[in-house]
């Protein structure tokens, strides 16, 4: 029997399905600039989204904002127009702990994909261990795009610690999205932790103060003594100069500079806009932002002009972290 918060999420997920075919909103929509430098084989895009048809996987009652559709068939397309091999899907904060979209996604690409995840004090370890085996290798602590608000260094200590101590023992890593104030302020803990902690989006590092900013040198030093992994994905996060957001150039060369070993890059598509949704109706479909990921992507010389660099970067990197096979040559 349908118990009453079933039949309210399915009666959400509905709404958001119709609104989105009247709306006609799709992710990707976007056309993508053709790739203009040689990507080596097995790069990796370590960071996006699936969202699924909301009849199979339903969004949580309690989010900020509802997406429009991005599947698995656009995501194959994006990974074949960006000359890439492998992906990292991220659990969006839109699924709360009901990672099953996600896991579906990696399973479907099979070997080319792993996942991470979002959990809760719910999670049994069971099921962290099934996730385990379907491909998935970490789990995201959102600080950021949540029904709470903004976490501060202490809270956010608190839940590191809780999720720390309820994935020991499978040889995950935590990502972390927040702000690079969040960061600094957990630097001294993030440095024992017993694993590798990934940092999203360059910390949401603020390009206009650059580099030398106190809170962005913290997470530099993180970087640079080995303990932490920075993705220099998500630009526009942290900019607002479309389309190829170039200020925050001294970010990923300073980021890079740090600890090449420790850089990861990926594409965060579909680009979910969160932002456009707080306050508005749930049954009201945030656009995303209108991304050029081939854009974007091909950003990376500027920030890396030594293609032996980049390829740590695309390849080598993402196969220690995330337990794909190395890539010879």
């Amino acid at each position: 029997m349908l118990t009453r918060r079933a039949v309210l999420s399915q009666a959400s997920a509905a709404a958001s399905a119709a609104w989105a075919m009247r709306a006609g909103v799709a992710a990707g929509a976007a056309g993508r600039t053709a790739v203009d430098f040689d990507v080596p084989r097995g790069a990796c895009d370590c960071h996006l989204h699936v969202f699924g048809d909301p009849a199979k996987f339903p969004f949580a009652e309690k989010r900020v904002y509802t997406p429009p559709r991005a599947s698995v068939e656009q995501l194959i397309e994006l990974q074949r127009d960006l000359r890439l091999d492998r992906v990292v899907v991220v659990q969006p904060s839109v699924y709360g702990a009901d990672n099953a979209c996600t896991v579906d996604a990696v399973r479907r690409m099979g070997a080319r994909a792993r996942g991470i995840a979002v959990i809760d004090k719910s999670t049994s370890r069971k099921a962290l261990e099934e996730m385990a085996g379907a491909g998935i290798r970490g789990v995201r602590l959102n600080l950021e795009t949540n029904t709470a608000g903004q976490f501060d260094p202490a809270d956010a200590k608190a839940v590191l610690d809780a999720t720390a101590e309820q994935i020991r023992g499978l040889g995950w890593h935590v990502q972390i999205y927040a702000r690079t104030a969040v960061i600094a302020g957990l630097k001294e803990h993030l440095a024992r932790m017993p694993f590798p902690v990934v940092i999203d989006h360059f910390g949401r590092g603020n390009p206009a103060q650059g580099p030398s900013q106190s809170d962005f040198a913290a997470l530099t030093d993180l970087v640079k003594s080995g303990r932490v992994y920075v993705k220099i994905s998500g630009a526009y996060r942290v900019s607002k100069m479309a389309p190829d957001f170039a200020e925050v150039t001294p970010l990923a060369q300073a980021l890079v500079a740090a600890n090449p070993d420790r850089i990861v890059w990926g594409t965060d598509w579909p680009h979910p806009n969160s932002d456009y949704g707080r306050g508005k109706p749930l049954t009201e479909i945030s656009p995303p932002f209108p991304i050029d990921d081939g854009l974007l992507l091909n950003q990376l010389p500027k920030w890396v002009p030594d293609a032996a660099v980049r390829k740590k970067i695309l390849v080598d990197n993402p196969a220690r972290l995330y337990g794909f096979e190395a890539v010879a040559g």
